[in-house]
């Protein structure tokens, strides 16, 4: 059916740019909700959370739990979100949920080879951009137990306004991202031959319910764009959109208690410099359902 994603649609378009624009927030307090423990949410909390994520695909909450080491925190949390199928893999605890730290005595020798569990920087990107079609990533959570002595921030852009800042300057830009090879991720080997086979697909798509999907890295090593010159025009335009911030970019870092769930919007992740009395831990779950947001 037409609709606002429809690029023959510019009616529907039009109306649903003006709304999301109209409501974007522009500041990271404007999406902070208070909780006092995310395992039990009042009703109030609930809506909103969910409130919050219905208009810009994304909340920070602030709960009371402080350094509580508690996954439950993370899984109950998703659960009373509506999110239940967890994206585990070969990297994740065997309950799904990843302990992002570093050298933490959680982490296993082979995460030590890939960024998340180092103290390094991460540029722009959604996760799970190298999984197949039907382990697409649609929500993320992201809870703090602790942060680091300095560093550690996020910045965040809803997936929904680099999509309409492309159109804006472009269609064909969407067009061109929204092919279902626009972006390919090698296969990935290793001692006992390929442990991943490579995974093209697009940028933008949508999900059953009609609601965009993005799929994005702004790594250089390991990625193959389509080479014809369109695909390299709107892969060069998004380059340069997530070069600066927008107004639209929000800011912060998640200290003991904080933590973020969205729909897997666009973010990356600064450098960050530990103590030995203060190690940096996050818990990251990432399911196949978007969030309830009724």
């Amino acid at each position: 059916m037409p609709g606002p994603f429809d690029l023959r649609d510019h009616d529907a378009y039009r109306r649903w740019r003006e709304e999301k624009l109209d409501t974007a927030p522009r500041r990271i307090e404007d999406i902070v909700v208070e909780l006092n423990d995310p395992r039990a949410l009042t009703p109030s909390e609930r809506r909103r959370l969910q409130s919050t994520i219905a208009r810009c695909n994304m909340a920070l909450y602030v709960g009371k739990t402080g350094t509580d080491p508690d996954k439950a925190i993370v899984r109950r949390l998703g659960e009373q979100l509506g999110l239940t199928t967890l994206d585990g893999h070969w990297l994740t605890d065997d309950d799904g949920i990843s302990p992002l730290s570093v050298l933490g005595a959680e982490a296993r020798s082979e995460r030590r080879d890939f960024i998340p569990y180092t103290d390094k920087p991460i540029k722009w990107h959604t996760d799970g951009y190298y999984n197949t079609p039907e382990r697409t990533i649609r929500s993320l959570l992201l809870h703090c137990v602790q942060s680091a002595v300095s560093g550690g921030e996020n910045q965040l852009l809803d997936h929904e306004i680099a999509y309409i800042l492309l159109r804006d300057e472009d269609p064909a830009y969407i067009e061109a991202l929204s092919r279902p090879d626009a972006l390919t991720i090698p296969a990935r080997t290793d001692d006992e031959g390929v442990a991943r086979p490579a995974q093209p697909g697009p940028v933008f798509s949508l999900n059953d319910d009609g609601s965009l999907h993005m799929r994005y890295t702004a790594r250089t090593i390991s990625v193959l764009w389509r080479e014809d010159g369109a695909t390299q025009a709107a892969r060069h335009a998004l380059e340069r959109l997530l070069a600066r911030p927008t107004p639209w970019t929000l800011r912060g870092r998640l200290e003991p208690g904080m933590g973020l769930v969205c729909h897997n919007v666009l973010h990356d992740r600064s450098g960050f410099t530990e103590a030995a009395h203060r190690r940096r831990l996050l818990y990251r779950a990432r399911y196949y359902e978007r969030i309830s947001c009724s």
